[in-house]
């Protein structure tokens, strides 16, 4: 299992590396970065979702801080609803998790003054081989006919989740083949939108995360264009 939390993988993504400017919105990443911090919990088993309820299941620390923190609130308070969850994690997530990447040298914070007064945090790479990593296995899920391993193909119904696909280098027709295509590996995996949590076999704490998380992204951006009326709606 990559050291890697899916929620840093995602952000990695979102931001230039260059630039360190994020290329996808705000709200949509940092409901996507509750949402990964949540499965990653499920994947680790210690958390799971019982009659719509998230709930602590091990509270042992999983060695992640940000992952820990979030399980000791979900342990420590009543049983609330995933996306409840997701709400109350997205405030403040983006930027505890920058400041991990920083702290561990992965990116770098710039802070630029605008017009004299207007301070703009920008959070450009140093060490590439992390997102060079999460491209790779993400770029080799894209071409592969098979199911790729269960916390890549996580990471890829997140990203289609979020509406992150201009973030691999692609344009135009290659956005929706890549979307379609990370949609099957989320089928493929038992984690995709809309799955009936009786009837997925795999992770179905997942698949009700994702579909959640599906609700919530369309509830903040609307539905994506072209798109066609969705199961979860």
């Amino acid at each position: 299992m990559t050291s890697v939390a899916l929620a840093e993988e995602l952000l990695l993504l979102a931001y230039d590396d260059e630039t360190g400017r994020s290329s996808v919105s705000h709200i949509g990443l940092d409901l996507g970065m509750a949402a990964a911090v949540l499965v990653d919990l499920v994947l680790r088993g210690r958390v799971e979702v019982d009659e719509q309820l998230l709930v602590a299941t091990d509270p042992a620390p999983t060695g992640d801080a940000v992952a820990d923190d979030v399980l000791a609130r979900i342990a420590a308070e009543p049983p609330r609803t995933v996306a409840s969850w997701l709400q109350r994690l997205r405030h403040g997530l983006r930027q505890r998790v920058l400041a991990e990447l920083c702290a561990r040298g992965v990116i770098r914070h710039q802070d630029e003054t605008a017009l004299e007064h207007i301070h703009l945090h920008r959070y450009p790479t140093v060490d590439p081989s992390v997102e060079r990593d999460t491209r790779a296995r993400l770029a080799g899920a894209l071409v592969g006919p098979t199911v790729p391993d269960e916390r890549t193909a996580a990471l890829a119904t997140l990203v289609a989740a979020v509406r992150m696909e201009p973030t691999l280098g692609l344009a135009g027709d290659d956005i929706v083949q890549a979307h379609r295509r990370l949609e099957e590996i989320a089928g493929g995996a038992g984690f995709a939108a809309g799955t009936v949590l009786e009837e997925s076999t795999v992770r179905p704490s997942v698949a009700f995360v994702i579909s959640e998380l599906y609700r919530a992204v369309s509830a903040a951006l609307g539905a994506p264009r072209g798109a066609t009326p969705s199961i979860t709606e």
